[in-house]
């Protein structure tokens, strides 16, 4: 399959009908908790600085990352004390830091992992994405693939989640840096927006704004708040995403290519002064939301599940809740319509950053603390 033809199919399969949200007005009772005995926790590693992201690699290791900008790797089931060599120097103030991780699909033979981060200082920085070969304990012949423009004053919503899709190239999610979200909507800058590349950092010809000059060429989709979850459904050939509202109007959508996602315009969600952000919940020209959550539960990752291990989850979305301290499973039916919504680890009473399917087909969760951020593996009870 081409490129061309893999963002033709994308555009096609998003285009099914979308649910409609809520007002801004209505508050929703949360979804159901499911009972905790049904499910089995087990920790990792813990006495993570505010863990980020993990990625498993062939062979059975696993790497997480910490915003404060340490990589640590998980070796035979025990948390390596050293951080590995060679991460670039990040940006850790806010929101900022060190982000994802992710193993390009040929790991095996290239060792090769792709960062992003925020770079920079107070009054200029920005997200980047950086690739470098694991070898050893060390990050070797390291190179910057992508960097956001423009440069930015803030420490606040850089995004920052990164997925392959099966042509090869990378999707990387922005933030609109908090103070300039009227910027989400200029699609010439990379401020609230999905950008697009290939692994060596340059533009897909089949980009929707490739013939633009400038940032514009790399940009996926726009209109969009502090995107902080992205994965590919290969079931549905759909991209999701979601998205962090102000007080409420969090969101989960599917990426069409060139679509407006409609912030600050359209939005569900309320300002932190108690006002409205804007009158129009929905409109004619901007991709409607699958599912809104008010108030805001602050979505801060997301996986789509391919394993057997949960019986009759195949095939679901799992978000993780920051404000909300859940996981929650996202039940979809054949055309990605949300169907149904349950909610895990209430009981831990824990904020909770990023989920990933392991390759045993459990679930792999990172809570989010200063001190002691964890690993922990969920599985059915009595597996």
């Amino acid at each position: 399959m081409t490129r061309m033809t893999a963002m033709m199919r994308l555009a096609a399969a998003a285009g099914v009908t979308a649910l409609s949200a809520c007002t801004a007005q209505e508050m929703q009772e949360p979804a159901p908790a499911l009972s905790e005995e049904l499910y089995h926790v087990e920790e990792i590693a813990g006495g993570l600085v505010h863990p980020w992201d993990i990625e498993f690699l062939p062979g059975g290791d696993v790497l997480v990352t910490e915003r404060t900008g340490a990589l640590r790797r998980i070796s035979g089931g025990v948390l390596e004390e050293a951080p590995i060599a060679g991460v670039p120097q990040v940006y850790a103030e806010g929101q900022g830091g060190l982000l994802d991780v992710l193993a390009a699909p040929d790991f095996d033979t290239s060792g090769m992992l792709y960062l992003s981060y925020a770079m920079g200082e107070t009054d200029a920085n920005t997200t980047e994405v950086w690739r470098a070969r694991l070898d050893d304990g060390a990050l070797v012949d390291g190179a910057r693939v992508f960097t956001a423009d423009p440069l930015r004053d803030t420490s606040n919503h850089f995004g920052g989640r990164m997925t392959f899709l099966p042509d090869g190239t990378i999707v990387l999610t922005l933030g609109d840096a908090f103070a300039y979200r009227e910027q989400a909507q200029i699609r010439q800058n990379h401020l609230g927006t999905i950008v697009r590349f290939n692994p060596d950092g340059s533009i897909p010809a089949d980009n929707p704004f490739a013939q633009d000059e400038g940032p514009g060429a790399f940009v996926l989709s726009y209109g969009h708040r502090n995107v902080q979850g992205i994965a590919w459904d290969p079931q549905r050939e759909l991209l999701w995403e979601h998205e962090h509202g102000p007080q409420g109007g969090d969101e989960l959508n599917v990426i069409v290519p060139g679509a407006n996602y409609g912030w600050p315009i359209a939005t569900e969600g309320i300002d932190y002064n108690g006002a409205r952000i804007s009158p129009i919940t929905s409109h004619d020209g901007f991709e409607a939301p699958r599912r809104v959550w008010v108030p805001s539960i602050a979505p801060g990752g997301m996986a789509w599940y391919s394993g057997a291990l949960f019986e009759g989850w195949t095939g679901d979305l799992f978000i993780t809740a920051l404000a909300g301290q859940a996981l929650h499973h996202i039940q979809l039916d054949a055309d990605g319509a949300v169907i149904g919504e349950e909610r895990l680890l209430t009981e831990l009473e824990a904020r909770i950053r990023q989920v990933a399917e392991g390759p045993d087909g459990a679930l792999y969760v990172l809570t989010d603390d200063a001190e002691d951020g964890k690993v922990l593996r969920i599985s059915p009870a009595g597996e």
